[in-house]
């Protein structure tokens, strides 16, 4: 219990896939969730303005994507419990509040990582979006911000929105500098403070702790869950998706034969010749599996086929396909010429 208020039902948060503005729209989403049935999945983050005042349809997705959780910007309480509520009625099982975005437009919104100066506000939406919703209330935030850049502040600001009635941070282990760097520049420059994370699990004991920023092996995330509750991959899962297919096995008991790239291939292109016929564009889709052959024989060739054939004005449907069969291609002639390396 916090606050006197009953635990909700959390989605399992052992790994899930970072929100990414640009990147992580609905197409994005249905394309990591055939990788990985049990990945907790996060929308691009969407402001309260967009929702409440927008023309388009922010919050759309497909069914397939659950487990889904909204990141929702905004500071005032009464919108972002307004918005929480549409939320759930529209299906998602979280909710989650940026904390930790560091660009212009988001601190000029008096939403992002600003919010870790104000964390009274952040509790304050917490409490609002808690008492209208019967989903959970998330919280993802930076380590610190310009200054602020001690232990002591981030143990504040964790216990005061807690008190809000928040359970569950998402910690990216780096702080943000809100003057002088890009929001690119936030993504790698701060250095990583893994430890400052695994210290506020220790004080935090009854709370849920999962930790962002720089982890690129499913290895690494392994030895993170020893010390957190919960990892959060971005970038390189984007860059590298299939690594999702080892996920449900390693991380949440799952057994059977994962997903093949080419099965992948097969069900992608079913859903983009569904999407167009509802007004979809095929490269808004395909662009998201560019990455899928990574590290693998005709991977560059795959990449090239995507990006040269995917951007034309007529594009078939059948892209995924065609370019796979440019990947075959090239992979029977490697293994010909390894094998004919190995007669010589």
């Amino acid at each position: 219990m916090i606050n006197g208020k009953e635990n909700k039902k959390y989605v399992s948060n052992r790994f899930s896939v970072a929100p990414m503005l640009d990147w992580t729209d609905r197409h994005c989403r249905f394309f990591l969730r055939l990788l990985s049935k049990h990945t907790v999945l996060y929308t691009e983050m969407v402001t309260t303005g967009a929702i409440i005042h927008g023309k388009g349809d922010y919050l759309g997705y497909n069914k397939e994507e659950h487990p889904l959780v909204l990141q929702l910007g905004g500071s005032d309480p009464q919108a972002m419990a307004h918005c929480a509520a549409i939320a759930e009625q529209r299906g998602y099982n979280e909710v989650n509040i940026n904390v930790g975005c560091p660009s212009d437009r988001v601190k000029n919104g008096s939403f992002g990582a600003c919010l870790m100066a104000m964390p009274e506000t952040v509790a304050e939406c917490v409490a609002a979006m808690q008492s209208s919703i019967s989903i959970p209330v998330t919280v993802k935030c930076r380590i610190g911000i310009d200054d602020m850049d001690d232990y002591a502040g981030l143990s504040r600001f964790v216990s005061l929105v807690a008190d809000g009635g928040c359970e569950h941070f998402i910690v990216h282990a780096r702080k943000a500098w809100l003057q002088g760097l890009s929001p690119k520049e936030n993504r790698d420059i701060p250095p990583l403070n893994y430890p400052r994370v695994y210290d506020l699990k220790d004080e935090f004991s009854q709370l849920k702790i999962s930790i962002n920023g720089g982890i690129t092996k499913l290895e690494d995330a392994q030895q993170h869950l020893q010390l957190v509750d919960g990892v959060m991959m971005g970038r390189e899962i984007y860059s590298n998706p299939y690594i999702l297919s080892d996920v449900d096995s390693l991380f949440f008991g799952e057994s059977g034969t994962a997903i093949t790239r080419e099965e992948v291939v097969v069900k992608m292109t079913a859903y983009i010749k569904g999407q167009v016929v509802q007004g979809s564009k095929v490269w808004h889709i395909a662009r998201h599996v560019l990455g899928l052959f990574q590290g693998q024989a005709g991977g560059r060739i795959w990449r090239r086929y995507l990006s040269q054939n995917g951007t034309q004005k007529d594009v078939s449907t059948d892209l995924l396909l065609h370019a796979y069969d440019q990947v075959l291609e090239a992979q029977a002639k490697a293994r010909d010429f390894k094998a004919s390396k190995a007669e010589g």
